[in-house]
């Protein structure tokens, strides 16, 4: 019988010290046959995302020990960043890789919440596949208001955790986590040739599939559906780089490919005027997500890592720092593993 695999992705709300990026790292890498793939941390988000494997089991381990890590360094009170957050640990998705079903995989991160709010104390939800009602499905929702609106939310029958309790204190310092098991996710931020957020969630509302919502002038409001299936997305200024950005979490790579996003956010940016500068992706990314980028960009396909490179150039994921497909693709770095 193959040894399931299952993804750990975790975001963090800490970018800005590497001693205590590194500690956490060291966390991780502390359990045996876990695999920490990558470290993708921002200064102005102030968020680090961390993208490891290994069997579940394992997987689970090295996540607690992360949560212990964060409980000690990172206090919410203090914390500020471009990001939306809510807590320490913000959320901490579980992926099914391979040998292992997404059901599968909601049973491990439901033994991951109920471990961290019984011997952490830490409180939290569960999301996605893993939500225990259907009101909690959605990350955006349980997020809303982000950290400052928890006050609220811990006095509220209709928001009591899943696992943990708000009768401590804990919750203030490590804020409300969300954990759950979930799909591949592609983070993929666009750059635009302006400091106004404004345009990037013009363009944001147009390509995400909820669209926009239209008030007019009898009171009556319409929900105007976006471009793109399986694509969430916000706009917002990015101080160390100096310009907006419309920031994209691809939920469905089936259906739509960085390439389709790209190719759509240059298509509004320039009907408003304004130049796309290139992009940059936030972790790692299937293999045959980026060659799917280049067949729906019309770039040359001359075999798989031609055809990745093509679309590095295209999509302009140079365009901050060097993209290297070894360090970002993950079949690619999988391989190096071994």
């Amino acid at each position: 019988m193959k040894t399931p695999l299952i993804e750990c992705v975790p975001n963090i709300s800490e970018g800005r010290n590497p001693m205590v990026i590194e500690q956490i790292a060291s966390a991780i890498r502390s359990v045996e046959d876990v695999h920490l793939l990558h470290t993708d941390p921002g200064e102005g988000a102030n968020r680090t995302v961390f993208t490891f494997v290994g069997p579940p089991l394992a997987v689970i381990e090295a996540a607690f020990r992360m949560y212990e890590i964060c409980a000690r360094t990172i206090d919410m009170q203090t914390q500020s960043g471009t990001h939306p957050r809510q807590a320490a640990v913000d959320v901490c998705p579980l992926v099914p890789l391979s040998n292992i079903s997404l059901e599968e995989t909601s049973e491990y991160a439901h033994q991951l919440g109920y471990r961290i709010g019984e011997e952490l104390g830490i409180p939290g939800w569960f999301y996605e596949a893993s939500a225990t009602r259907e009101s909690r499905k959605n990350l955006a929702t349980l997020r809303a208001g982000e950290y400052e609106a928890l006050s609220k939310k811990v006095i509220d029958p209709d928001w009591a955790p899943d696992f943990g309790t708000f009768s401590t204190s804990m919750w203030k310092r490590s804020g409300v986590t969300v954990i759950g098991a979930r799909y591949f996710l592609v983070a993929y931020n666009i750059d635009l040739d302006t400091d106004d957020t404004d345009v990037a969630q013009r363009i944001a509302e147009t390509i995400r599939e909820r669209g926009k919502t239209i008030f007019h002038n009898d009171g009556s409001r319409e929900r105007v559906p976006g471009l793109l299936t399986g694509v969430k997305a916000i706009g917002w200024l990015i101080p160390e780089y100096g310009n907006a950005q419309v920031s994209c979490n691809i939920v469905n790579t089936r259906k739509t490919s960085p390439g389709r996003v790209f190719a759509a956010v240059k298509k509004e940016a320039k009907d408003l005027g304004i130049k796309v500068l290139g992009s940059e992706l936030i972790g790692l990314i299937p293999q045959e997500v980026l060659v799917q980028s280049a067949r729906d960009l019309g770039v040359p396909e001359p075999g798989d890592k031609p055809s990745m490179m093509n679309a590095v150039h295209v999509l302009g994921l140079n365009h901050r720092r060097p993209f290297e497909i070894e360090e970002r693709v993950i079949e690619q770095v999988m391989q190096r593993k071994r």
